[in-house]
């Protein structure tokens, strides 16, 4: 028996994949509704596996016409931030002859700027600095438990605590629009 994906969550790592699998959870989502495809540790740039990836998922998301499917990409802003990384996610759709993803694609891309550590430490109450990259890593991905908490109950009153991370204020944006 076959099982009927509805997300494909593409990331960079364990955090990325954990913080968005109990996003969806904690908004009501079956979790065995979402298939992630996640950089193997220790194999090469987790950023070039997302890239090079991302083509290939928006294709089949493509293939599947009216189904409600969509595709979540995760992956860090590092030094080109969120604008450069949306580009080579562009570039490399057009270096497949794919036209990149459309506003009206069931297609969410987030880029927290510099590493999902910046909107963990603002989940979790901090000022954060995008410009600054050294926010701690958590000691075990599933203690972004608190912070996920924090981002969905941000999402339902439909507003963001100031000052926020414009890397954040874009992916909520991005999940009214596409899922939400």
């Amino acid at each position: 028996m076959s099982r009927n994906v509805r997300v494909v969550v593409l990331c960079e790592d364990r955090q990325h994949e954990t913080f968005l699998r109990r996003f969806f959870k904690k908004n009501r989502w079956n979790t065995r509704d979402l298939r992630i495809e996640r950089s193997p540790a220790g194999r090469g740039s987790a950023e070039s596996f997302v890239r090079s990836r991302f083509p290939r998922e928006l294709q089949a998301l493509r293939s599947k016409g009216g189904e409600r499917a969509y595709l979540v990409v995760m992956i860090d802003g590092d030094q080109q931030g969120s604008r450069g990384r949306i580009s080579s996610l562009k570039t490399a759709c057009e270096e497949q002859g794919m036209a990149p993803p459309g506003n009206s694609e069931r297609v969410m891309i987030c880029v927290p700027t510099w590493n999902i550590e910046t909107w963990i430490a603002y989940l979790n109450g901090e000022e954060v600095d995008e410009n600054r990259s050294d926010y701690p890593r958590l000691l075990k991905a599933r203690d972004c438990e608190p912070s996920v908490q924090n981002l969905v109950d941000m999402c339902h009153r439909r507003t963001l605590r100031a000052p926020f991370p414009p890397s954040l204020e874009a992916a909520c944006f991005q999940y009214q629009r596409v899922i939400g």
